[in-house]
C-alpha cells in the first residue's frame, strides 16, 4: 500500500459518499486509475464495506453504555455460547474479547434508562458463565470515531 492508496482510505473514511471523480481530484489521480485503486482495496479486503453512520437519538437507540464482563466459567463451550449469543443481540453495537480481567467489553445502544436496566436485568445479566456485570455511562463523547490512521 502506497502513499495515495492511504490518501485514498482517510478521505474515504471522512466521506464514503464521495463519488469517484471527487475521490480522484482530492488524491490527485485521475478517475480511471483512482477507481481501480478502489476496487483493488476492496477485493484486497482493506475496504470492508460502507455505512451511514446514525443519530442515536433519532432511531430510538440514544443511551449507550459500556459494559465489562467477566466471566464465572471460561470453558470453551461457555464462551462460545455467550459469545454466539452476544452477536446476536440488535443492543449490543460492538462486543470484544479482551485479555485478562474483564474478559469481555461491549458496547450497547438502547432507548434509554429505563430500556437499559430492562436489557441488563433480563438480559446481560442471565449470559451463561457471567460472574459480573459492569456498567460504564458516558458523560460525553469527547472524540467520536473518524476511522483508522492510515498515515504512512
Amino acid at each position: 500500500m502506497d502513499r495515495t492508496d492511504r490518501r485514498i482510505l482517510q478521505e474515504l473514511q471522512r466521506d464514503g459518499r464521495l463519488s469517484n471523480a471527487e475521490l480522484a481530484d482530492r488524491v490527485g489521480l485521475t478517475p480511471s486509475p483512482c477507481l481501480r485503486r478502489v476496487r483493488h482495496l476492496e477485493e484486497t479486503g482493506v475496504i470492508r464495506g460502507y455505512r451511514a453512520l446514525l443519530d442515536g437519538d433519532a432511531v430510538g437507540r440514544g443511551f449507550q453504555a459500556f459494559v465489562t464482563v467477566v466471566m464465572r466459567y471460561e470453558d470453551h463451550d461457555t464462551v462460545a455460547e455467550f459469545e454466539r449469543r452476544v452477536s446476536e443481540m440488535a443492543e449490543m453495537v460492538e462486543a470484544h474479547r479482551l485479555f485478562g480481567d474483564p474478559d469481555f467489553l461491549l458496547r450497547v445502544a438502547v432507548a434509554d434508562l429505563a430500556a437499559y436496566e430492562r436489557f441488563y436485568s433480563e438480559t446481560l445479566s442471565g449470559l451463561p458463565g457471567v460472574a459480573q456485570v459492569t456498567s460504564h455511562l458516558a458523560m460525553k463523547i469527547v472524540k467520536p470515531d473518524a476511522g483508522l490512521p492510515v498515515a504512512g
